[in-house]
């Protein structure tokens, strides 16, 4: 245990029913560390096989441990449109080098309720032209919802893709007020 009651070693995991589907929440003692989209058990137990792969240490399902608790409240309070920003540690350690750099660039830069084009966010990490390269740091986010990929779109005005779906982006975009609401 650190000094804060945290068991520095243990990876805990949860899954959240949500509007969006049911979410897989897992964290370390530095912070949240993934979540993962339409956790049905086949998709659940492919991601708790990487996360045990990556960072060399077994899962175990604790939505009662205090960070993990803390990030399935936030990740409801945002979903429920109560939350606005997500105050929680991240432990990066899923991602390096370009991609920990566009990710921590969307997470600080681009708020609730706006979007950035590929090109643009390139343009903000010094690699102006490097869109695609935006697109695959998209792809990658081990933290989506939290470090907000669905705010980033295409700068012709297209939706973009997404790792949850194109719905899910419609449904996230729209709780922010980007989109309207869908009609049905």
């Amino acid at each position: 245990m650190d000094s804060h009651g945290r068991d520095e070693q243990r990876l805990v995991w949860a899954v959240v029913g949500t509007d969006i589907g049911p979410l897989m929440l897992a964290a370390t003692g530095d912070g949240l560390v993934n979540v993962v989209f339409h956790a049905s058990d086949a998709v659940r137990l492919r991601a708790l096989e990487r996360l045990a792969a990556r960072l060399g240490r077994e899962p175990v399902e604790d939505p009662d441990a205090p960070l993990l608790a803390e990030a399935v409240r936030q990740v409801r309070a945002y979903l429920a449109g109560e939350r606005l920003v997500f105050d929680l540690p991240l432990d990066w350690s899923l991602i390096s080098g370009f991609n920990r750099q566009v990710l921590r660039e969307l997470a600080s830069g681009v708020p609730y309720g706006t979007v950035v084009g590929y090109g643009d966010l390139a343009g903000r990490v010094g690699q102006p032209g490097g869109a695609q390269a935006v697109g695959a740091a998209m792809g990658a986010n081990p933290l989506p919802v939290v470090v907000p990929c669905h705010r980033v779109v295409e700068s012709g005005g297209g939706i973009g893709g997404f790792g949850g779906g194109l719905e899910t982006k419609r449904k996230l975009l729209a709780l922010e007020g980007v989109l309207p609401e869908p009609l049905f």
